[in-house]
């Protein structure tokens, strides 16, 4: 009876083991996709490297966006804090964002670990009807889209919101510099080169830090 009971528990186990790792189940959101958008002031060109998460389960999701930003009108201080958004599909709400990219007018690398307080999440998933101008309706939205806005010296604005619900202020946060430098020192020091007009701009007009 012993051979036969532990014979069972080794093919329950051999089951088990070629069913392999089970799929994780998408994340009960109330829409298919949250965003992420990326700002900086205008002519303070930034490339960011990368963005990733760790999701309201303790799931990592690594570049889930990067690439440029979305320009502000000005280059001293900060919009409402509207931006372009990157859709993260399957992805629950964040509870850390991981923030790397080049500031390119200094030219320097920054690092920065963002904490997405409980109540940001709440606001993400509590519907607001409000009436949109551009559509001339009356709407139920959610403030889906979190807004890192990225300044020279560091300087990081956090956002949430949506286009008709506005946006609402996470923090303000100071980021570390990458001392392993652009690409984490694959690219032998080389950041992305600076746009002409940027460049133009910085040279006559220099960096306003202290605005943002």
């Amino acid at each position: 009876m012993k051979r036969l009971m532990l014979l069972v528990g080794l093919l329950i186990s051999l089951c088990a083991c070629a069913r392999g790792p089970q799929p994780i189940p998408p994340p009960k959101l109330p829409y298919y996709a949250w965003y992420v958008g990326l700002a900086a002031p205008r002519h303070m060109e930034v490339w960011v490297e990368t963005v990733d998460v760790i999701d309201q389960r303790g799931l990592p999701f690594f570049h889930v966006t990067g690439g440029v930003a979305s320009y502000t009108g000005s280059a001293k201080g900060w919009h409402n804090g509207g931006s372009g958004g990157m859709p993260i599909n399957n992805v629950d709400l964040p509870e850390r964002l991981f923030l790397r990219w080049q500031s390119l007018v200094e030219p320097q690398a920054y690092k920065l670990r963002i904490h997405i307080p409980q109540w940001v999440r709440d606001e993400m998933v509590k519907p607001e009807t409000v009436f949109c101008k551009p559509d001339q309706k009356v709407l139920t939205l959610y403030r889906d889209k979190i807004t890192l806005g990225m300044a020279p010296g560091g300087i990081v604005k956090v956002w949430v919101g949506s286009g008709c619900l506005g946006y609402m202020e996470i923090g303000r946060y100071q980021a570390e510099i990458e001392p392993r430098g652009p690409y984490l020192g694959k690219s032998e020091g080389k950041y992305v080169p600076l746009e002409p007009e940027n460049k133009a701009y910085v040279e006559q007009f220099g960096i306003p830090y202290g605005s943002w």
